[in-house]
């Protein structure tokens, strides 16, 4: 995993993970990195010194249950919930088969390591999906 403080076109700043560089420049390629602020697609990266640790112990902050409602409203007002179907329409849009949309689903550990090692960029979202289909 590698963080990058990134910018978008209205100089709102602001950092996010991304499972590798390569993962990053397709994200954006597709359209799916978008500004915390104001939402816009055209976002880079901007020079960000590196993180040293003087401790073996590193601690993240957790996210507030308002910084998790506000991402679970984020996903589910601007993917598409494609539920256990997920794998497969990701792996289709990575092959090219269907056109590229966020999206947003179920995988198990095992799907989405499979993902992740065949260069399909996903993340694990830190909630449940509230859209269920039948």
């Amino acid at each position: 995993m590698i963080r990058f403080h990134l910018k978008c076109e209205e100089d709102h700043e602001f950092e996010s993970w991304f499972q590798s560089g390569e993962a990053f420049d397709k994200l954006v390629a597709a359209n799916l990195v978008n500004c915390t602020t104001c939402g816009t697609t055209k976002v880079r990266k901007t020079i960000m010194a590196p993180a040293v640790s003087t401790s073996s112990r590193i601690t993240a902050p957790k996210p507030s249950e308002a910084d998790l409602a506000a991402l679970r409203e984020k996903v589910e007002a601007h993917s598409d919930y494609v539920g256990k179907g997920f794998v497969k329409e990701a792996r289709d849009m990575h092959d090219g088969l269907v056109p590229e949309r966020p999206i947003y689903g179920e995988a198990n550990l095992n799907e989405a390591k499979k993902l992740v090692e065949d260069g399909i960029p996903v993340v694990p979202l830190p909630f449940m999906p509230r859209k269920k289909t039948n």
